[in-house]
């Protein structure tokens, strides 16, 4: 789904480090995953290796958008499914990665991702599919002549891509919302003679979509205290999940902010 694009992007970012220039990597000069080539493709024509080590997150974003993300189609495909496809793309190549999901959904493999692809992908389990698709990845890979001398960080790689697509694939469509529920409390003779708080049924705010929890009456602690700091621990959670989706958010608008001063 386009809304995970942020997330690949950061995830694909970690894995692909800084700038290096390793003699024995044919792709030459590279900074965060991005060649010289692939740099003067996307980004500035006439770009040196010095303008490829000053490369933002914002240019390597519009560069893996276009060159990954959009030839993988991973604005359609499923949670989880996009983010392994789109890091195979990033690997091996968007033709490579797509005719291997081909292959694990048991359609035409003609390297393209079409509506019959996304039709198979989404009739089957997302889980089952990435386990098939990141073991088919690492076996391929491990026909490699280079496999002695890089299969270990591939493998790794493809393992953390695997941990995080199935995370991914197991989360909701929507996020989760804060539930605010209370239990009306019954107004008796009894009741009246303690404050509303002291209540074990009155119901506190949970950052879940779990059912609400009911505060028992500890011996020894204030029901007060216990509903305060359930409900500093909801705010502290909201707070952060805000933070982090900001954050992603922010790398998006740049990658959008360029693409929109390119196509002026």
């Amino acid at each position: 789904m386009d809304r995970n694009f942020p997330r690949a992007l950061n995830a694909v970012l970690k894995h692909e480090g800084g700038y290096v220039n390793d003699p024995h990597d044919n792709g030459g000069p590279t900074n965060k995953g991005v060649t010289l080539a692939t740099f003067r493709a996307y980004v500035k024509p006439s770009g040196t290796v010095a303008d490829l080590k000053a490369l933002t997150e914002a240019q390597a974003g519009v560069v893996y958008r276009r060159q990954y993300w959009n030839k993988v189609m991973g604005a359609e495909l499923p949670n989880g499914i996009d983010y392994a496809v789109f890091d195979f793309a990033v690997n091996s190549g968007p033709a490579r990665a797509a005719k291997f999901l081909q292959k694990a959904v048991g359609v035409a493999r003609d390297g393209k991702i079409g509506p019959a692809t996304l039709r198979a992908c989404r009739a089957v389990d997302a889980m089952m599919l990435i386990d098939r698709l990141c073991s088919d990845r690492i076996a391929w890979l491990r026909t490699l002549d280079d496999w002695p001398r890089f299969g270990k960080g591939w493998a790794a790689r493809v393992e953390g891509v695997r941990r995080l697509a199935k995370q991914m694939a197991a989360e909701p469509e929507d996020a989760p919302k804060v539930v605010v529920e209370k239990k009306p409390v019954a107004v008796t003779p009894k009741a009246l003679d303690k404050p509303w708080y002291s209540s074990p049924d009155v119901m506190v705010p949970v950052a879940t979509t779990a059912v609400p929890a009911t505060i028992p009456a500890f011996a020894g602690l204030d029901p007060l205290f216990l509903i305060v700091a359930a409900v500093l621990c909801a705010a502290l959670i909201v707070f952060f999940v805000i933070r982090r989706d900001r954050q992603r958010a922010s790398v998006a608008d740049k990658v959008a902010e360029i693409e929109q001063q390119d196509a002026i």
